[in-house]
């Protein structure tokens, strides 16, 4: 749809930026904080880029007030952070860590302080490691009550100066690439432990919703959902039924549970017919209905591009669209997993119009219209953009980092965010990754993601010293201006 001119951002619209625990905290056993998955699963040879780690991240623990004092010069209006499980509740269902719990006391009061609405991440990964030994992690029902105890700590310690919550970080993501293909933890390589974990993650997080609206009835939660619209590579039919097929199974799964309190059925049977859906009992039916998000967060990066199935129709060698360890969204078998259940929906393919990152993640600024208008337009929930960025090879130069690339990369973004808003979607906030540069999880510090460079690699981190980007002046007027200045 063609506009000769936009609609302006909601006046309150909350500009912002994230950052999640492990990628930046640092102070890995800082004050009495107990080791989540990631701290041990990093140390383990061979599991990251050059074995790196966030043992010291960015030192956002102890950096935290020059942070926040940055984040004030931009102006930002919302700040997504993540809190670190097991820096709260070391063992994950134990005694709270007080220590563990002021240091987002501290975080929270400075950000407010600072006129900064704190967006409060419950997990974003780092599953503490006391439960992974324990129950098996995400694999064993005996970890809702610990995810329940863990909410209600935090609940009722920041329930009167936190509004917005997110319950789980890119579900999606971290269950494909920690059971399925086994390079996040608890790196394993099972389809159906995959599915069986999920959905133990989405009683707990209709669990922790629940319980939210009991303790905090003024807030808002919701989970954030990395979300890549589906295109089919032509207009034959065939790849358009792919398009619906990879929809089902890459999107609808986890968006359909959390607005609806119900799996899709064309994809419950698809998995019932593969033995791989896991049980489901009438408990877990009724609390999955029982539970509304009161907005949805949306991680965009990228969508996906599909068609029909390698059954029916036979990829020649080398056709197939090889996917790296990192592509988030689509789940595109690997050769030893040929048996896997998308094999006779679809087969993803790249898009032949849209350029790629440095990482081979293709650029599509239109596809974030698209995801944001077929996501509102299915389950009429409030849009918060959680993650939006790229991810690049800064260097630093005389002092100062020209990263007019990245510019152009968000400025595309927003103009395409805005345009959705003038289509009529119902927009809360828009939170670039990142602030600063951070721990990328499996490729080290040599992609930068923020706002604010940090001296730091691969090798060591140097002094930390936090410089601010151009883009970082950039944003901050566009902040200044609350987006007016993007035209259509």
């Amino acid at each position: 749809m063609y506009y000769k001119q936009l609609d302006d951002f909601p006046k309150n619209f909350l500009w912002g930026a994230a950052s999640a625990a492990y990628q930046i905290e640092g102070g890995f056993d800082a004050d009495g904080k107990g080791p989540s998955i990631w701290d041990v699963y990093a140390h383990q040879p061979g599991n990251t880029f050059k074995g790196t780690t966030g043992d010291v991240a960015i030192d956002h623990y102890h950096h935290m007030a020059e942070d926040v004092a940055l984040m004030a010069k931009m102006g930002l209006k919302a700040y997504r952070f993540s809190v670190a499980w097991s820096r709260v509740i070391p063992d994950g269902d134990g005694a709270v860590n007080e220590a563990g719990l002021d240091f987002y006391r501290r975080l929270i009061k400075a950000l407010k302080q600072n006129d900064i609405e704190p967006v409060l991440t419950l997990y974003h990964w780092d599953l503490p490691q006391a439960l992974q030994d324990k129950y098996n992690g995400w694999e064993s029902r005996q970890v809702i009550p610990a995810f329940e105890k863990y909410c209600r700590t935090l609940f009722e310690a920041f329930k009167d100066d936190v509004k917005y919550w997110v319950t789980f970080n890119e579900q999606n993501v971290f269950t494909g690439m920690g059971y399925r293909w086994g390079n996040h933890p608890p790196k394993v390589q099972d389809t159906k432990r995959m599915f069986a974990a999920n959905h133990i993650i989405n009683l707990a997080n209709a669990t922790a919703i629940n319980l939210f609206h009991q303790l905090v009835p003024d807030g808002m939660i919701g989970p954030s959902f990395g979300y890549g619209p589906v295109y089919p590579l032509t207009g034959a039919p065939e790849d358009v039924l792919a398009a619906v097929n990879a929809d089902d199974f890459n999107n609808n799964w986890w968006l359909d549970v959390y607005c609806r309190g119900e799996y899709p059925y064309f994809e419950r049977k698809a998995l019932t017919r593969a033995e791989l859906m896991p049980e489901v009992t009438a408990a877990d039916d009724a609390l999955l209905k029982s539970a509304k998000p009161d907005f949805l967060g949306i991680n965009y990066y990228h969508g996906g591009t599909v068609q029909q199935n390698r059954l029916e129709k036979p990829v020649k060698a080398g056709d197939a669209k090889e996917f790296s360890a990192t592509d988030p969204y689509l789940m595109q078998p690997k050769a030893e997993q040929a048996q896997s259940p998308e094999v006779p929906m679809f087969n993803a393919v790249s898009n032949p119009y849209l350029a790629k990152t440095a990482w081979g993640w293709e650029i599509d600024p239109v596809g974030f219209r698209v995801g944001l208008r077929q996501v509102y337009e299915k389950y009429r929930l409030p849009l918060f953009v959680t993650e939006n960025g790229l991810g690049a090879l800064d260097e630093l130069k005389d002092g100062e980092i020209d990263d007019s690339y990245r510019i152009d990369y968000l400025q595309d973004h927003l103009k395409t965010m805005k345009e959705a808003i003038t289509d009529g979607v119902d927009m809360i906030g828009y939170c670039a990754w990142s602030f600063t540069d951070l721990l990328s999880w499996l490729n080290g510090y040599k992609k930068r993601y923020g706002f604010v460079y940090v001296d730091r690699d691969d090798d060591g981190p140097k002094d930390l010293k936090r410089i601010p980007k151009k883009s970082f002046y950039w944003y901050r007027d566009i902040i200044k201006q609350n987006g007016a200045q993007i035209k259509a």
